[in-house]
């Protein structure tokens, strides 16, 4: 370990670790935080170098970071299967502590509450997911279960299996979701019909739907707010 001598001094690539040692995590730049997980850069490029240029790619923002798979990370040269796979499993561990921000027990006024519990499980997703939110008697969430998950332009969802996971935990009221990953934030056709039967069949179990959220990256349509359930 080199922490007696100047930070000038150390191997670049040895930089940003030490530098977490001395000065904590919160000291380092977000290409510093990436050289330390793919280890070691190329012969032309340090491994902060080639952190950067992989920022560079996805514009600079850790977001757009999180959507590259194995493929587009080894277009950058000196990134390995390895390297790409060590990247994605941070950026998943950055998404999954995000999702877990939302404690349950949190009570749900407005759909903006239940937009803020739901979105980071799906908002920024490629392919499209249909989830619910479940509530007790005093619309605190109790959890929230993936019902479906599909393609691009849609997923299938089954009303039998959305009933029998919010009775199996015995919830009293639920709130749909699903993601547009087009940006869209219009329902379709198909998302009113559904929207429509799923609020009936839970009036006759007496398992009410509260509100049907479409979530995108940029925002989210409320069926509730819009006065269409």
């Amino acid at each position: 370990m080199e922490s007696n001598r100047p930070i000038t001094s150390w191997a670049e690539d040895d930089r940003p670790r030490e530098k977490l040692l001395l000065k904590g995590r919160q000291a380092l730049s977000d290409a510093e935080l990436i050289a330390i997980l793919i280890g070691s850069g190329t012969r032309d490029l340090s491994a902060v170098q080639l952190a950067q240029q992989i920022l560079n790619g996805s514009e600079n923002r850790l977001h757009d970071l999180g959507k590259m798979n194995v493929e587009e990370l080894m277009r950058f040269k000196g990134i390995g299967e390895a390297k790409a796979i060590s990247i994605i499993a941070a950026m998943e561990l950055g998404r999954r502590r995000k999702a877990e921000d939302i404690p349950t027990k949190s009570q749900v006024q407005s759909s903006r509450d239940a937009y803020e519990a739901l979105a980071p499980h799906i908002a920024d997703l490629g392919h499209e997911e249909f989830l619910i939110l479940l509530m007790n008697r005093n619309n605190q969430i109790m959890g929230w279960e993936r019902i479906s998950s599909g393609g691009v332009a849609g997923t299938v969802v089954d009303p039998k299996i959305i009933f029998k996971r919010a009775l199996d935990k015995k919830a009293s009221s639920i709130i749909l979701a699903h993601n547009h990953p087009s940006g869209n934030l219009k329902p379709s056709a198909q998302d009113i019909k559904l929207t429509k039967s799923l609020v009936a069949s839970g009036s006759l179990l007496d398992l009410p739907v509260l509100d049907h959220l479409i979530i995108t990256e940029s925002g989210f349509f409320s069926f509730a707010d819009e006065g269409m359930l």
